[in-house]
């Protein structure tokens, strides 16, 4: 799909204009759609809580912080600017949900999905605050005051739909199935065309040599933060299908809405949609041997 949207760029649709139109659907309504049906259909009864988004969470905490921290020596040492700086953080502490969500259904059916689902609706809207509030500090051109970060936060559309969705998930308001259908039809789009844009913003010539933000990005997402989600989850008392599914939905590649969100935002899209193209080539190497790990401790 990312080689498919490199070609349409290049050959069949190169006007800029045609992205952007496509960029805004799948940013303000093909997405949201996803996570709101998500929300409302997830099951919170029948998965451990504490213990899953508990692991998966310090998980994320753990890179935040530690990326924060460490922005003064990646800038010094490697010219990673602010912009720049919120691609390795986006390729670092977001995941594909799409991907996460296929990998539980394929290796535990429903009971996967469910664990999956209920993680993702706790975490997605704290993870997209977090996001927001970084790109607004480090890549936005205005001042980054509070009043704006705030303004940033309640009109992303992806934290909203989460909100709303959880919100009618616990107090059981009825939706109409009709309405439900149309969400997933929409949502089953947002993989494909998030897919497609992110290649059409790869630029080709530089996928052979990364540079430093790349690779930070790399081994940070796909397997430190694995490696923690383990930890986390051996500490919290986690184990079986559990455990298995957080350490797996913590070793996919990030969002292609990162990239979307960085291009709405003013983070640096193209150094970002290098990252994430090259997170899923690589994936396809540690993923097998990350998942084959999980199975083996988790059973």
């Amino acid at each position: 799909m990312v080689v498919l949207g490199t070609g349409l760029r290049r050959w069949v649709l190169p006007d800029p204009a045609h992205w952007v139109g496509l960029e805004q659907v799948t940013y303000y309504v093909l997405f949201p759609a996803l996570l709101l049906v998500s929300a409302i259909r997830a099951d919170m009864s029948r998965v451990s809580l504490l213990g899953t988004v508990g692991a998966m969470g310090l998980s994320l905490a753990v890179l935040c912080v530690g990326l924060l921290v460490a922005r003064p020596f990646l800038m010094r040492r490697h010219g990673i600017d602010g912009p720049a700086f919120t691609a390795v953080y986006q390729g670092t502490v977001r995941w594909n949900t799409y991907v996460a969500l296929a990998l539980a259904d394929g290796l535990y059916g429903a009971s996967g999905v469910a664990v999956a689902a209920v993680m993702l609706v706790c975490l997605i809207p704290a993870i997209n605050v977090v996001v927001v509030a970084v790109i607004a500090r480090y890549a936005g051109a205005e001042p980054p005051t509070g009043g704006r970060i705030v303004r940033q936060l309640v009109k992303n559309p992806l934290i909203v739909s989460c909100v709303a969705g959880a919100v009618i998930n616990m107090l059981h308001v009825p939706v109409p199935t009709a309405a439900l259908e149309v969400g997933n039809i929409l949502g089953r789009a947002s993989l494909a065309t998030g897919l497609v844009v992110v290649g059409a913003g790869v630029g080709l010539k530089h996928l052979a040599r990364p540079n430093a933000a790349v690779l930070y990005s790399l081994v940070l997402c796909l397997l430190v933060k694995p490696a923690l989600a383990l930890a986390f989850g051996l500490l919290l008392g986690l184990k079986g299908m559990e455990l298995a599914v957080v350490i797996v939905i913590c070793a996919v590649p990030s969002s292609p809405a990162g990239y979307v969100l960085a291009r709405q935002m003013g983070g640096d899209a193209p150094l970002l949609a290098q990252i994430l193209t090259l997170q899923l080539i690589v994936a396809g190497i540690t993923l097998p041997l990350v998942i084959a790990a999980a199975l083996a401790i988790g059973g």
